[in-house]
């Protein structure tokens, strides 16, 4: 077995994301030492409990003290200010890298608040819809794609690193430039969460007109929706606006294809609709085929009421 990639990891934020660091640093690289903060103080008591961490520190610069490796996992329009809480107690030789869906705007960010210091951004694609620090767990990234940003001026030793990291604790490492990613990501993630929250709103100021037959009657492709709503609200309010230029975009082209639909639906153009609909169910398959969803039927689901 190779030696672990770094001795000791730091983690800032201990929700979903951090949490789950942790839990597959303890599992998957049991040499390394950890530490862990979180702003908020019944966070911290909780990770205490639940042993989340060798040690929950009372402060940011605490927790980066001696660390190697110090991954941020807060809120992408909180990234700034945790780095600058942690500065006076990073080591001058430690690795930060982050787990934010946004890059470039974090990057600027990163390189502004910690000077001269080696920033290495990374998004590791995996999640759920749950928050908190008792949500993490150390399968987290396994088989998930981590995309890594690194700078131009990148360390190779340091990149290789990071990258062997991601690797041990599951995930599959895929370099990227940082604008490049946000166009990618912002068809992947951010649009289809504001669709999300955008349909399941609309469903909730319908609830009194239809006398709760949505959410009675709600089918499977609706419930994917509410758990896509369900997701951190300060996370993703964060992420629109961080990445917005690139949502902003994809929107755009997003409402013009929606607008085409709309067109062949009024003109019964049904040759135009299977084509389309064909096309998308090609890109389903392709998901699957790269194991990066269940191809159970209706999703692996437990139940079978209503896959609409």
């Amino acid at each position: 077995m190779s030696a672990a990639p770094f001795r000791h990891v730091a983690v800032i934020g201990l929700g979903l994301l951090g949490g789950s660091v942790l839990r597959a640093v303890q599992q998957f690289l049991p040499g390394t030492a950890t530490t862990g903060y979180d702003a908020d103080a019944g966070v911290r008591a909780r990770a205490r409990e639940i042993a989340l961490a060798g040690t929950v520190a009372e402060t940011a610069a605490d927790a980066v003290a001696g660390a190697d490796l110090v991954v941020l996992c807060v809120p992408v329009g909180a990234m700034a200010d945790a780095a600058r809480a942690m500065a006076a107690g990073l080591s001058p030789d430690a690795l930060v890298t982050d787990v934010g869906s946004s890059k470039a705007r974090v990057m600027a960010q990163l390189d502004q608040a910690l000077p001269g210091r080696a920033v290495i951004p990374s998004h590791p694609v995996a999640g759920t819809e749950q928050s908190g620090p008792d949500a993490g767990f150390a399968a987290l990234f396994r088989n998930r794609w981590c995309i890594v940003t690194p700078p131009e001026d990148a360390d190779p030793a340091r990149l290789a690193a990071l990258t062997a990291f991601w690797e041990a604790l599951g995930a599959r490492v895929e370099l990227m430039d940082a604008e490049h990613h946000d166009r990618v990501l912002a068809v992947t993630s951010h649009l289809p969460h504001l669709i999300a929250y955008t349909i399941v709103g609309t469903a909730s100021d319908l609830e009194e007109v239809t006398q709760s037959e949505v959410i009675k009657f709600s089918a499977g492709g609706f419930r994917d929706f509410t758990r896509i709503a369900a997701s951190d609200p300060t996370m993703w309010r964060d992420v629109f606006l961080s990445n917005r230029d690139a949502v902003l975009e994809m929107l755009q082209r997003f409402t013009e294809d929606l607008t085409e639909l709309q067109k062949a639906i009024r003109k019964r153009d049904g040759d135009a609709l299977f084509d389309h609909f064909a096309r998308t169910r090609a890109i389903r398959r392709g998901i699957i085929e790269m194991g990066q969803d269940d191809a159970r039927p209706d999703f692996g689901r437990s139940d079978h009421n209503g896959a609409a």
